[in-house]
């Protein structure tokens, strides 16, 4: 992988991480475009997947550090319950991660007429979110938290936004925007720091094939463009403008039918 590849392949994945146009199908036609990256694409992902979450991270520093002191000390609370939600939200996620992986990495084949299809149904969701106009609730429930959470297991498809569907799945549910854009964004780090720790396991001396300077600058790229990419997700999603991410998936989606 060369130093260009690394800058944006990082960049592909910061941005698409947060914002609702799918960053693993965007990996992949980034793939598919700069042709053979080389060895070591297990080792890239990991590394740019662990920087995305490292944004995350410093975005909500406050309220993870929050959520973290109150669910270590037992306070019954709005951060517990929160905390609890979130855990309750990854069920799904962990289910299929645990008794389904080898179908789910079957997917990653570099197929793009199923990335260009996930693409589509991306937009859709997007599109029914944005001509929603009901009334908007802050409270995520219990149940909300698992419906979200299975959408975000569904998500795992190519193509197919993580947070694209999620959020979509929390507005359709009449939950406010800011919110379930923050609940979204949360919910990701236990399912991804989980699946990291499977795939560091599993990763059999894949480190090998790929360099430092590579990695570091997929690192860096990722991390920074992520950091920007989530703090301006919240107010995009907060003032309703999801439809022009519709209109991208659907052109996005159609490109990647076609050169298929």
């Amino acid at each position: 992988m060369t130093e260009t590849q690394a800058f944006i392949l990082g960049l592909l994945q910061g941005l698409t991480e947060f914002i609702p146009v799918s960053s693993s199908g965007h990996l992949e036609l980034g793939n598919y475009i700069l042709g053979d990256v080389g060895s070591g694409h297990l080792t890239f992902t990991l590394v740019v997947h662990l920087a995305t979450v490292l944004s995350t991270l410093v975005v909500f520093r406050k309220e993870i550090s929050s959520l973290m002191v109150s669910t270590i000390s037992l306070k019954k609370n709005e951060d517990t319950l929160l905390a609890g939600k979130l855990l309750f939200s990854a069920i799904p996620v962990v289910i299929l991660g645990l008794f389904f992986r080898e179908e789910v990495e079957s997917l990653f084949t570099g197929n793009l007429i199923v990335v260009g299809v996930c693409l589509l149904v991306t937009a859709s969701l997007l599109l029914f979110a944005h001509l929603y106009k009901g009334k908007s609730q802050k409270s995520i429930g219990w149940s909300d938290s698992l419906i979200i959470g299975v959408a975000q297991a569904v998500a795992v498809l190519p193509g197919l936004s993580r947070s694209g569907a999620t959020i979509s799945t929390g507005i359709l549910l009449g939950k406010d925007r800011k919110e379930t854009a923050r609940f979204s964004f949360l919910m990701v780090l236990l399912p991804v720091l989980g699946a990291m720790a499977m795939d560091m396991i599993t990763i059999d001396g894949d480190f090998n094939g790929i360099g430092i300077i590579p990695l570091l600058i997929g690192f860096l790229t990722a991390f920074f463009s992520g950091w920007l990419a989530c703090k301006w997700m919240v107010n995009v999603i907060s003032r309703g403008k999801l439809i022009y991410f519709s209109l991208y998936c659907l052109i996005v989606g159609l490109i990647a039918i076609f050169a298929a």
